[in-house]
């Protein structure tokens, strides 16, 4: 499932290849894809002959923004990929929906899984139609998070373990198991503590941890190990990440720390990686 560094990759390089452009045609090959906005000639109405002024970011989904005043939103789930294409090269299978522009090229929403969404909506009725985003956390990546704007985020869930808390969404938004372990690991802090039992040093090197990884993973263009945790931009490349790696999928290595042995157990119902000898 791609997480917020890899989220972040794919929103920067819809900046970058469609600002500017107008939209042609949008041939929507699944209806099962667009059906917020009903048959797919309501969608195909509003989103031809647009242009993208800016994409922007909510949580997991990518937002562009429309000269019509329209939004148009992808929802990648777990198992959709955004590519960009010349009009010749080969539609792959899968492909569920294909934007062409007035100056040439193509995007692609690829996803053989079918959870991906994509919609057009009012810039002002974004959070009636999702209202999940009313409820969003933290989003180091997107703003500068203060250490005690954290902390106070922290405190208030004093009750919970920490690897839950990470992937719960109303606190930090896009993390899964891989960025959550790493955060755990490079703070040196078990995934099934509870915050209420943080020390003060402890809580200023998890926040650390938590920005600096989701920083450099975003720098390496997000984490791709084949079928484990399968990524690659909208040109079709992967990121480098997976080489930065400490814990996850390291099962019996020596952990580079401390040399102890990298194990794989079972928090709150997640697999999670860690090395027991320097994670307290």
């Amino acid at each position: 499932m791609p997480e917020l560094p890899e989220i972040e990759t794919v929103r920067r390089g819809l900046e970058r290849e469609t600002v500017g452009r107008r939209v042609k045609t949008a041939d929507v090959r699944t209806t099962k894809l667009v059906r917020r906005n009903g048959p797919k000639k309501n969608f195909q109405a509003r989103l031809e002959g647009t242009k993208f002024k800016s994409v922007d970011r909510k949580g997991s989904l990518l937002v562009a923004n429309l000269d019509s005043s329209d939004l148009l939103v992808f929802d990648l789930g777990e198992s959709g990929q955004i590519l960009r294409a010349a009009p010749k090269e080969p539609v792959e299978p899968g492909t569920e929906l294909v934007v062409s522009f007035t100056q040439g090229g193509q995007l692609r929403v690829i996803d053989p899984e079918g959870l991906s969404e994509v919609f057009v909506v009012d810039a002002g009725g974004l959070l009636d139609e999702v209202p999940e985003l009313r409820d969003l956390g933290l989003d180091p990546v997107a703003s500068p998070v203060s250490w005690t704007s954290f902390a106070q985020a922290l405190v208030n869930r004093r009750g919970d373990k920490l690897k839950g808390l990470l992937m719960d969404q109303s606190f930090v938004v896009g993390l899964g198991e891989v960025y959550t372990d790493e955060i755990l690991y490079d703070a040196g802090l078990r995934a099934d503590r509870e915050v209420a039992t943080l020390s003060t040093m402890e809580i200023r090197r998890l926040y650390r941890s938590l920005v600096e990884i989701l920083h450099e993973a975003t720098k390496h263009h997000g984490t791709s190990i084949d079928d484990l945790h399968p990524f690659v931009d909208i040109h079709g490349k992967p990121g480098s990440f997976q080489d930065e790696l400490e814990v996850w999928g390291r099962t019996g290595e020596a952990c580079r720390r401390c040399r102890g042995t990298v194990g794989k157990s079972r928090v709150g119902g997640r697999t999670t990686f860690a090395c027991p000898s320097c994670q307290v």
